[in-house]
């Protein structure tokens, strides 16, 4: 099975957290709340990602399953 490269997608992901992180001090209060509102919103998609990632699996386990089984009764 071939392993994906994430180098991008992780460099990027880190960017933007520190580019939020550098936010954090702004002056303006909106802008620390967006920062906030924007770090718990990522965060959010995260644990989607997560979940359909899971079921996903589930999804793959189960018909993987179903194939096995229908190639035995073929067998028969």
């Amino acid at each position: 099975m071939n392993k994906e490269d994430h180098t991008f997608s992780e460099t990027r992901e880190k960017s933007v957290m520190q580019w939020l992180d550098d936010l954090k001090a702004h002056d303006d209060i909106v802008v620390r709340d967006g920062v906030r509102v924007t770090m718990d919103y990522i965060a959010s998609l995260k644990k989607k990602v997560e979940q359909l990632e899971e079921s996903n699996a589930l999804k793959d386990r189960f018909l993987k399953k179903l194939k096995q089984e229908k190639m035995k009764l073929m067998e028969k």
